[in-house]
């Protein structure tokens, strides 16, 4: 049987590669499963918000600006004026807010959230001399403010929401500024003025606190609102020991809002500082000193060293003022930084001549581009005297002081003196029937009650009729603890009058416990008032300045502003309390209930131990004539029969004092209430 065998043969080996086409997956395994539509939305929605906010961020960053500025002056009483001016704008924003890159986010929000077209806030200490530095120019009339706090508001709301708007932005202010501002609350302490301070609609708040203390806690959170703070810029210049022991000194936040314009706001510093005198030669043969040679380094102990990154502009100016400069061109000196008077430092970038109405040279201001200097090359700028000058600078059409008048605690009168400078005369000529208009605006505290129907005028010792001098007047009498006292009125003097004198007869109420202030017997202050005269105008003319230099200070100068000046802030004494009684009264009766009602509580709570009883017991057994009688035979008296009987007095004692004090407690209860 043979057997068969099949050889297959061997198939062929094909060499193939590691990562053949034939080893890989297909297309559709490979790629990766598709997102949801909604996904791809939403993905798409975000990259476009993100798209948008980044180009407003640039836009704001664009738009919104940045300013700094110094003015200094030299003043008639051998005193120096520095004035810091800073600007942040920031563009119109839709409602759903901004994100903000120089613009304070602090001021957005507040004037957002309380609807504010118009405000300004000072901080001031001292008060500004009308007669020596000035009241006729734009320094006087924007930045000569009352002592202490001062606080006015604009809003865009109707006029039953206002009042309550109005103590919140007190309360927002107040923990902004670390002050006391919301002590404006109270509805006793702000009015709605309709025309004496400012002309609107009703939508106008007013307060002030003539108290307020001024420091650099109010200064820190100024400075906050600044991009560069103090660290940088000229803003770097306010140190604090130099700053606070001027003369005088206010910090002044004013801001405006529109639709048009966005946000402005304007920060100044307003300083009159003492420079020092060491300079100063004294002259034997006319008996008169040179004016007190400073800088920027003797008046701040400090240099600028360079400017604020992100501002727009940085410049310093150097006013000289008018009565200098006509002194200068009486002389026939030329009226440059190095002329026969004085000297400057350095070499100015720019003169610029302010011009009047006339078209006669007012003052010079000379500028200085701060923006190249370094830490290498600090700038620091002053001004040298060659000649002793004496000039004096453009007063107010009249000089306003205020007093009291009258004694005791129970009545009195407050005085309004309007003295003419005659400067009708420099501006309208000389006529004989001319007039001048003056307005009043004084808030009066609702304790101090005026009548007035009591007003009475008296124009170079003459009395007046009220109705020759009166035009107008609006008064909102007060209500007792509801609303202070306004008064606006507008009246109208003669050209060829030399002095006027108001006068306004008052009764003091009466306050409760609770009312007094912590210094009560100080006395109670009424702010200063507001005199305004609505046909002398302030504005300065700087025909050769160049538009697109774009200094906010000089345009700021420009506006149209109306001249006044405020009063001085009177204190008034009212009858106060004996506060040493109610704490006699308190202290007496604590010591008495509480020697009754200790004494009491000490015998209800006393414990009585068995053996104390015992000993009552044997001196109640054997008495106190047998141990009497013991002692005298020379017996010997068991000591616990003598420790029972001393005891027992002892009881009897303390049993009269807790009756005693009862009788005390009520006799004397019985006498109080009748």
């Amino acid at each position: 049987m043979q057997s068969r065998y099949w050889r297959t043969a061997p198939e062929p080996v094909h060499a193939t590669p590691p990562f053949s086409s034939a080893s890989l997956p297909s297309p559709a395994l490979m790629a990766p499963p598709s997102p949801p539509p909604g996904t791809v939305l939403f993905m798409h929605l975000a990259l476009l918000f993100l798209l948008a906010a980044a180009a407003a961020a640039s836009a704001a960053a664009l738009e919104e600006e940045f300013t700094e500025e110094l003015l200094l002056r030299p003043l008639p009483d051998r005193k120096a004026l520095a004035h810091f001016y800073f600007r942040s704008s920031a563009p119109p924003a839709a409602s759903v807010g901004r994100h903000h890159h120089l613009f304070p986010k602090a001021i957005s929000q507040l004037v957002k959230k309380y609807h504010i077209s118009e405000l300004e806030l000072s901080f001031t200490q001292g008060r500004w001399n009308y007669e020596q530095w000035g009241g006729f120019d734009p320094m006087s009339t924007s930045n000569a403010k009352p002592p202490g706090v001062e606080l006015w508001a604009v809003f865009d709301l109707p006029l039953s929401e206002i009042d309550a708007t109005w103590k919140n932005l007190t309360h927002t202010l107040s923990g902004l500024f670390c002050a006391s501002i919301n002590f404006l609350e109270s509805s006793t302490s702000f009015s709605a003025p309709r025309w004496g301070f400012k002309s609107n609609e009703g939508n106008l708040r007013y307060g002030a606190l003539p108290r307020e203390a001024v420091c650099t806690e109010n200064l820190t959170p100024w400075l906050k609102l600044l991009p560069c703070r103090d660290k940088a810029g000229i803003a770097s210049l306010l140190y604090r020991p130099s700053i606070y022991k001027g003369y005088y000194h206010s910090q002044k936040l004013k801001l405006r809002s529109s639709q048009s314009l966005g946000i402005i706001l304007d920060q100044t510093l307003t300083v009159v500082l003492q420079p020092n005198t060491i300079n100063g030669k004294q002259l034997h043969s006319s008996h008169r000193q040179l004016q007190p040679s400073w800088s920027m380094r003797h008046l701040f102990n400090r240099k600028l060293s360079g400017k604020c990154l992100v501002s727009k502009s940085s410049r310093i100016f150097i006013e000289v003022d008018k009565g200098i400069v006509d002194k200068i061109n009486k002389s026939g000196s030329d009226l440059s930084w190095n002329n026969e008077f004085f000297v400057l430092s350095n070499g100015p970038d720019r003169l610029t001549k302010d011009l009047n109405n006339l078209e006669v040279q007012s003052s010079s201001i000379y500028e200085y581009d701060v923006s190249n200097c370094s830490e290498e090359k600090p700038f620091d700028v002053g001004i040298t005297w060659k000649l002793p000058l004496i000039w004096s600078c453009t007063p107010s059409p009249f000089h306003v002081s205020r007093f009291l008048m009258g004694s005791g605690n129970e009545r009195g009168s407050i005085a309004l003196s309007f003295t003419s400078t005659n400067l009708h005369k420099k501006i309208f000529g000389s006529p004989n029937d001319c007039s001048i208009k003056a307005i009043i605006f004084q808030i009066v505290p609702w304790y101090v009650k005026v009548y007035y129907h009591s007003l009475e005028i008296f124009i170079d010792g003459n009395r007046k009729a009220v109705s020759d001098v009166v035009d107008k007047i609006h008064v909102t009498p007060s209500e007792d603890k509801l609303l202070p006292g306004t008064l606006e009125m507008l009246l109208r003097f003669p050209c060829s009058m030399r002095s006027a004198t108001l006068a306004l007869d008052f009764d003091k109420g009466f306050l409760h416990i609770d009312e007094y202030p912590p210094d009560a017997n100080q006395g109670f202050d009424i702010p200063s008032a507001l005199i305004s005269f609505p046909e002398f105008n302030s504005a300065r003319n700087f025909p050769e300045t160049d538009p697109l230099l774009g200094s906010p200070l000089l345009e700021n100068f420009q506006e149209d502003t109306v001249v006044k000046s405020y009063t001085e802030v009177l204190l008034v004494p009212l009858t106060t309390p004996d506060f040493s009684m109610p704490y006699n009264v308190i202290t007496f009766t604590c010591t008495v209930l509480a020697l009754y009602f200790g004494s009491l509580l000490n015998a209800l709570r006393r414990r009585i131990s068995e053996e104390e009883t015992e000993l009552k017991k044997t001196a109640t057994r054997h008495g106190l004539l047998p141990l009497l009688l013991a002692k005298l035979r020379g017996q010997k008296v068991d000591p616990t029969e003598s420790g029972s009987s001393s005891e027992s007095t002892g009881s009897k004692k303390l049993l009269f004092k807790v009756v005693f004090v009862a009788a005390a407690a009520v006799l004397f209860h019985y006498f109080s209430n009748s």
